[in-house]
């Protein structure tokens, strides 16, 4: 799994086309819950022109006001640099699954 800081967040979004964003923290219930999810999906969707990356809102803090994350896990899919979807909140996998071949479309 990578994890994306204030430093490299901007290009690698940017040299990627389909990327799924996971805005978690170390201490959030929730994003633990959700971290086995996102470690399955990444390893099932890596070949297929999907990266799916983390950031921990408490070390790239820049990061996370500019997209105003006040509620973690909050999930930003990004297609060609550009905000297609978000999740806010802990979801099942099959919900994430629908939103990611929306994006991959």
């Amino acid at each position: 799994m990578e994890y994306l800081n204030d430093s490299n967040f901007d290009n690698f979004i940017k040299e990627n086309n389909n990327v799924v964003v996971d805005f978690f923290a170390d201490w959030c219930g929730p994003c633990k819950m959700l971290s086995p999810i996102i470690e399955e999906l990444s390893e099932s969707y890596k070949d297929k022109g999907l990266k799916i990356v983390k950031v921990n809102v408490d070390e790239a803090s820049t990061i996370a006001q500019k997209f105003d994350i006040m509620s973690i896990p909050t999930i930003i899919f990004f297609q060609d640099g550009k905000i297609k979807d978000t999740i806010i909140g802990l979801v099942t996998k099959e919900v994430f699954e629908n939103k990611i071949r929306d994006l991959i479309k």
